[in-house]
């Protein structure tokens, strides 16, 4: 939870704080369980279509959420959060009316972290869907449950968001078949009930879907020309990569805390994971990068001269 400090000569590698990237889906050394997916495709048993069902919105839509992240997850005091806060305990910030009292001036309030945060859309689902627009202020017993699932339902958002993402890819049509399963799969679970939600062992889906990201990565980096860098979870935290060739390179979950990748050549890279915490990206070229998330660019530091994918938003701190 506790900001990391600089990088030193001899350091390990840094705990993840609310905010910052997941580690990429299947990653995190889980075994995968067996899984209740239809079963494998055979000549006989051809994998049926899946019925499609309308995605949920994959971006924060803050005016239709009960200020979830505000009060389901801690944080600890540091340089990116003024005090701590236990989870499922309302930030001192937050009003009645589940709008932030200082959003305006968060980082000028020492809340930057705040800034960095995005739920994929979790929020508005839990609180519309999953509860169906009862709110915890109004309904306290709801409270527990709605908390517990809300960092649920932001996992399977995050997987939706990759997925979605892969099956734009045309280098990728191998899979889509099997991308297309899994994205209706992980759709359904995003309209399962509080309980089966809490119940969920995420774990396996995440494996499921980490598979088939590979194997997207390898067939779009696959199409870059030249040698492909290789730096898979690597400590690159201060490296100093200015200007530097990493197209179709393997940065999936590579630390690159401080590091200057300003007017570095990212495009076709893949992102899913790295650490961007105080990354430099002024005039990187980012725009056909994969699996890059708001978080991550939220958590950088780039400018207007950075160029981004056209689903991504310029960071409002990022300097002009």
């Amino acid at each position: 939870m506790i900001r990391c400090s600089r990088p030193r000569a001899a350091r390990s590698r840094p705990l993840r704080r609310a905010g910052t990237p997941s580690p990429p889906p299947g990653d995190n050394g889980d075994v995968p369980k067996p899984h209740t997916s239809p079963a494998a495709p055979t000549p006989a048993n051809p994998t049926p279509a899946p019925t499609p069902l309308p995605l949920p919105l994959l971006r924060a839509d803050c005016a239709n959420c009960f200020a979830l992240c505000c009060v389901a997850l801690p944080f600890a005091k540091s340089t990116d959060f003024a005090v701590n806060k236990p989870a499922g305990t309302p930030c001192k910030n937050l009003r009645q009316d589940f709008h932030c009292g200082i959003h305006t001036r968060l980082r000028d309030e020492g809340f930057p972290g705040c800034t960095v945060f995005d739920c994929f859309g979790a929020g508005q689902q839990v609180s519309q869907v999953t509860f169906g627009g009862r709110d915890w202020r109004t309904h306290p017993g709801t409270s527990g449950a709605m908390f517990e699932v809300f960092p649920v339902m932001r996992q399977l958002h995050e997987l939706l968001a990759y997925l979605s993402e892969a099956l734009t890819l045309p280098a990728a049509r191998p899979v889509h078949a099997a991308l297309r399963v899994a994205l209706a799969d992980t759709t359904r679970w995003t309209r399962a009930t509080a309980e089966a939600l809490a119940a969920l062992d995420i774990g396996p889906l995440r494996q499921e879907a980490n598979a088939l990201l590979l194997k997207t990565s390898e067939l779009v980096r696959a199409k870059v020309p030249g040698r492909k860098k290789n730096h898979r979870g690597a400590d690159l935290m201060g490296a100093r990569l200015s200007g530097a060739d990493l197209r179709g390179a393997n940065l999936r979950g590579a630390y690159l805390i401080a590091a200057d990748l300003s007017g570095a050549d990212l495009r076709s890279a893949d992102l899913i994971g790295a650490d961007f915490r105080d990354t430099d990206l002024r005039g990187a070229d980012l725009r056909d990068a994969l699996f890059l998330t708001q978080p991550q660019l939220n958590a950088a530091k780039g400018s207007p001269a950075t160029l981004l994918p056209p689903t991504l938003d310029h960071p409002a701190h990022w300097l002009p």
